[in-house]
């Protein structure tokens, strides 16, 4: 805390950084003043009696940032854009043309990003549709005319396209990544609230409960800022070159592999994915056919969010999409390639292709780690509410393993952002 604090300190005394700062608030207040702003014909008073009732729902509406239960203009958050970038990423794994527009670097990510943003809109307008749907079975929204119905589906999906354009803000004038910071103002706000249920369901009966929780909790955040900060160094040794006479080389130094390549991306990626299966049996509940309302009152039981094939699923996800965004982010033959260019290598490892799986074996290997660290603590608020019966903070595990992880993100970004205007004042 010290660390992060001393930072911020320091960061707010360069003109530069603390524009970036007050424009990221900025628009976090933009943000939290549009979650407020209602869609029409909506009963907001039985939508936050639904969601209280409903674990599916309440997990939804953390992550929207209480857009959800409010049922404002940006209730269906960021989900779309998640999925749309799911897609993509998995698209580039099998699209050669994709997979080399990704190798061209900026302008190839920009390509990507664009494609992303358009396929974006129609998910946001299919999702908008089903989510009316949804509610209007729930008789909580009235049955609406083709017009009205079109509004409602382009104001939500208007709403989607806000947000991702206010997260692209922040990541080019603010600070962090744009998406994942405004997940994190999300969480943040609606933390407030699930503290607040959770005190005004305090007794001395749960005391001891409520102990463990906060152990729990404590043990959580430490192993999340250990799983961040901890790196296997692979040490890399440079070889000995006479240019005239002087001699030039011979040191040493390491290539720090980090446990968590992937960060909080993993958990948003799969609480994206893992939610579908629930929702989609919701929705079809209440079609008038009499055997596909059978099959998704079935699927609904079998997938509850505190059921095993849901925390199994969830956990498996994880794990996958930890191994697949570190595939992504960190390419063993770029490194070994780079290492081999400058005249490196890895003491017992010949250049080349060794290096390659060397680099790969201690990756995988340590991702594991990683991964079902992550995993574990995904589905950590089942556990905890199975064993302390408190459910009202029981969905915080999640929100508090993306709230740590963005914070140590966005520290470390702006500690990089500091030392490399140093070296700028040092350059002058």
């Amino acid at each position: 805390m010290n660390k992060i604090l001393t930072t911020l300190t320091n960061a707010w005394k360069i003109p530069e950084l603390r524009r970036r700062i007050l424009f990221t608030a900025f628009i976090f207040v933009i943000f939290r003043l549009a979650a407020h702003i209602p869609v029409p014909a909506v009963n907001v008073a039985a939508l936050k009696e639904l969601f209280a009732k409903n674990q599916l729902l309440g997990l939804l509406d953390i992550f929207s940032g209480g857009t959800l239960a409010n049922f404002s203009i940006m209730a269906l958050g960021l989900n779309p854009y998640i999925n749309a970038s799911i897609i993509f990423q998995l698209l580039t794994m099998v699209m050669p043309r994709l997979e080399a527009l990704q190798k061209e670097g900026e302008y190839g990510r920009r390509k990507i990003n664009q494609y992303t943003r358009v396929l974006t809109v129609p998910l946001a307008a299919m999702q908008s549709f089903g989510m009316y749907v949804l509610l209007r079975n729930q008789n909580i929204i009235m049955s609406l005319e083709p017009v009205r119905l079109a509004a409602l589906v382009v104001t939500m999906t208007a709403g989607t396209i806000f947000l991702m354009w206010l997260g692209e803000l922040i990541s080019e004038k603010g600070i962090g990544n744009g998406i994942s910071m405004l997940i994190f103002a999300g969480i943040v706000g609606r933390f407030p609230v699930s503290l607040g249920q959770t005190i005004a369901v305090f007794s001395p009966e749960n005391f001891f409960n409520m102990l463990i929780f906060m152990a729990m909790s404590l043990a959580v955040i430490s192993g999340i800022v250990f799983i961040n900060e901890a790196s296997r160094k692979i040490r890399i040794q440079y070889a000995r070159r006479i240019s005239g006479q002087k001699m030039y080389g011979g040191q040493s130094t390491f290539l720090p592999l980090r446990i968590n390549q992937a960060g909080v991306i993993p958990i948003i990626f799969a609480v994206s994915l893992v939610l579908l299966p629930s929702m989609m049996a919701n929705f079809l509940q209440g079609v008038p056919q009499e055997t596909v309302a059978r099959i998704a009152g079935g699927l609904a039981r079998f997938f509850r969010p505190d059921g095993l094939t849901y925390n199994l699923t969830y956990f498996l996800l994880v794990i996958g999409f930890t191994y697949f965004y570190t595939a992504v982010v960190f390419n063993p033959k770029k490194i070994a390639e780079e290492i081999k260019k400058y005249g490196g290598f890895i003491p017992g490892i010949r250049p080349g292709e060794p290096t390659v799986f060397y680099l790969n074996k201690i990756l995988n290997r340590i991702t594991l780690v990683g991964a079902v660290f992550l995993g574990l603590v995904a589905i950590l608020p089942s556990i905890a509410q199975g064993l302390t019966g408190i459910a009202t903070m029981s969905l915080g595990g999640t929100g508090i393993l993306i709230v740590v992880s963005v914070i140590l993100e966005t520290t470390k970004q702006l500690e990089a952002m500091m030392v490399m205007r140093s070296y700028e004042g040092f350059l002058r």
